[in-house]
Formats: C-alpha cells, sequence, structure tokens
C-alpha cells in the first residue's frame, strides 16, 4: 500500500474516467441521437441502414468506455480503501453489476444490425415486423441502461460518503457524488415505474451528476490528492493489515 504513488493512480483513473464520459457522451448524443427517431420504427430502420458504421462505431465506443471502468474502480479502490476497506470493497461490487449489465446490454443494439441483414432466414417477417424488432430491441436497451445505473447510483452513494470521509479528497465532491447517486436512482427507478414522467424528467434530472462526475474527473487529473493525508490513513490500514 505504502510503495503506491496515489497522484499517479489518481491521474491515470482521471484520463479513464475522461474517456468513458467522451465516449458515453459520443454515442449517446452524436451517433445514436442521429439515427433513432423516436416512436418511428421505420424512419430509424432507414437512418440505420444507411449509416450501419456508424452505429457499429457507437457499440465499439461504449464497449472502450466499459474497459476504462474497470481501470478506473481499480484506482478508487486503491484510494478509498484507507477510509473504508469494507465499504470500498462493496461500490466496486456494485460497479462491477453496472459493468456487466451494461456490457451484456450491448447485444440489444446489435440486434438491430442483424434484423437489417439481407439474409434468407429474415424472409419470414415482413418488412414492417423486421422494422418493429429492431425499434423494440433499440427501446430495451434504453431500459438495460436504467437498469445498470441502479447499482451505479448506490455506487457513487458510496463513493460520495467516502470522498467526503478521506480528508484528500475535496468534501464538496462527495456531496456532489452523493447526489449524483440519489439522481441516477430517482432516474432509473422512474423509468421502470412511470416511463412517461421519466421522459419529463430526463435529461434534467441527470445533469447534476454530469458536473459531479466532470468535476470530480478533472479533480483527479489535475490534483489528484493530498499526498499527507493519503499516507497517513494508508499507513494506519496497513499497521492494521
Amino acid at each position: 500500500m505504502l510503495d503506491i504513488n496515489p497522484r499517479s493512480y489518481a491521474r491515470a483513473g482521471g484520463i479513464a474516467y475522461l474517456i468513458i464520459i467522451v465516449a458515453g457522451f459520443l454515442g449517446e448524443m452524436f451517433i445514436r441521437n442521429s439515427i433513432i427517431v423516436p416512436g418511428d420504427a421505420a424512419a430509424t430502420a432507414k437512418n440505420l441502414l444507411a449509416s450501419p458504421l456508424l452505429w457499429r462505431l457507437g457499440i465499439a465506443g461504449d464497449l472502450l468506455m466499459h474497459v476504462c471502468d474497470m481501470i478506473l474502480l481499480m484506482v478508487m479502490y486503491t484510494l478509498l480503501k484507507p477510509v473504508n476497506k469494507n465499504l470500498a470493497l462493496l461500490m466496486v461490487l456494485f460497479n462491477v453489476i453496472q459493468t456487466a449489465v451494461l456490457v451484456a446490454n450491448k447485444m440489444n443494439l446489435m440486434t438491430p444490425l442483424f434484423l437489417s441483414a439481407n439474409a434468407d432466414y429474415l424472409n419470414a417477417f415482413t418488412t414492417d415486423q423486421l422494422q418493429a424488432l429492431a425499434y423494440v430491441s433499440i427501446r430495451a436497451h434504453g431500459f438495460g441502461f436504467g437498469n445498470g445505473l441502479i447499482f451505479f447510483g448506490f455506487a457513487c452513494l458510496m463513493s460520495g460518503y467516502l470522498i467526503f470521509r478521506s480528508g484528500y479528497f475535496p468534501k464538496i465532491i462527495g456531496v456532489m457524488m452523493q447526489i449524483a447517486g440519489v439522481c441516477y436512482l430517482i432516474n432509473s427507478f422512474t423509468l421502470i415505474i412511470s416511463p412517461e414522467f421519466a421522459d419529463k424528467l430526463f435529461p434534467a434530472i441527470l445533469l447534476p451528476a454530469f458536473v459531479a462526475e466532470f468535476s470530480l474527473c478533472l479533480w483527479l487529473i489535475i490534483k489528484g490528492v493530498k499526498m499527507e493525508k493519503w499516507t497517513e490513513k494508508a499507513g494506519a490500514l496497513y499497521i492494521e493489515v
């Protein structure tokens, strides 16, 4: 533990976090939003047929984002373990479930590509049926994403608490991360219980989450941690072990 350079870890985690934010933003706002026409399966299928490579790039970017999730998880566990080892481990477990759910959920984005392929086995369906099935799969991805964010919401509550208690991160970032966790939970459970109301909340409900995560990302890259405080707490953990 004591031979770790926490600032180097923090910067590596911050860079991974930045990739996650950029890849997620590009995939959702610039790629999928340019192809998906809400409520119109035929128009969505037409756009997908016109830009299959762009759709695939969006999926690839999402998977890169989830690879970076693993790097960030290792960094955050290393940095926050001195505060409370068990809670830091629980945070990691919730994050791992979130990432696993989101990775598996990418198959819902691959399915429209299969349905738009010129394959003989698809002759059993009409064009309208294929377009409807593709759109249902895209809708399922949106709800699957929300399911994954339930676990991330709880992870944010834990990481926010650990950051607040650390003494080597700003308390305000800890508070912001806990607010982010609450926002993610409200958004995801509302999506399940009342999708119509969730549409009214989105994207405003996730704005505090974006501000919190981007703030933590920048802090990790630019400032890292307060070395003296981290070394003190890490040393105490090492003595206990």
